[in-house]
């Protein structure tokens, strides 16, 4: 997934960061879209393989990079366990931030005040910003999901 680059590779270093932070510790209720990415059980908690964590934050990484303005990127999070990660997230890069509440109508009613029309929408939790994600799908705005928290960690000294 790295592309052959040594500076892409999972290093001992991001690891450790990883296993610190608990990024690898998953919930006891596991969706099956999720099972490919338990690596095994252990009371209850299941641990998540942290080499594929890994690839998916490379693919993310090369997403966002992708959009060439920042500020067309928009990151959100109505939990507030994502809500710092969120804002410094946008801090870092520039990014358009929406911490707490989603207002609905944002990407869709033009008549709003906090109208927004970004390129890329980043969620922390899917199932709690589902309004943002079926707004983004009505005006065609590709999302990324749950990968923000782990890129910040990586980013962080």
């Amino acid at each position: 997934m790295s592309g052959g680059l040594k500076v892409l590779a999972l290093q001992k270093d991001d690891v450790t960061k990883m296993l610190a932070a608990g990024t690898h510790l998953g919930a006891g209720n596991v969706n099956f879209q999720m099972l490919s990415y338990v690596f095994k059980k252990r009371n209850d908690v299941c641990i998540i393989d942290v080499k594929k964590t890994w690839e998916k934050l490379l693919l993310a990484a090369r997403v966002i990079a992708s959009i060439e303005n920042p500020a067309d990127v928009c990151v959100i999070s109505s939990r507030n366990y994502g809500q710092r990660a969120v804002l410094k997230f946008a801090l870092h890069t520039g990014a358009t931030a929406i911490a707490g509440r989603f207002t609905p109508g944002t990407f869709t009613n033009q008549i709003q005040a906090a109208f927004k029309e970004p390129r890329l929408l980043v969620v922390t939790d899917p199932s709690a910003d589902h309004q943002a994600i079926m707004e983004s799908s009505y005006v065609n705005i590709p999302s990324q999901s749950q990968l923000l928290n782990l890129w910040l960690l990586l980013l962080s000294p």
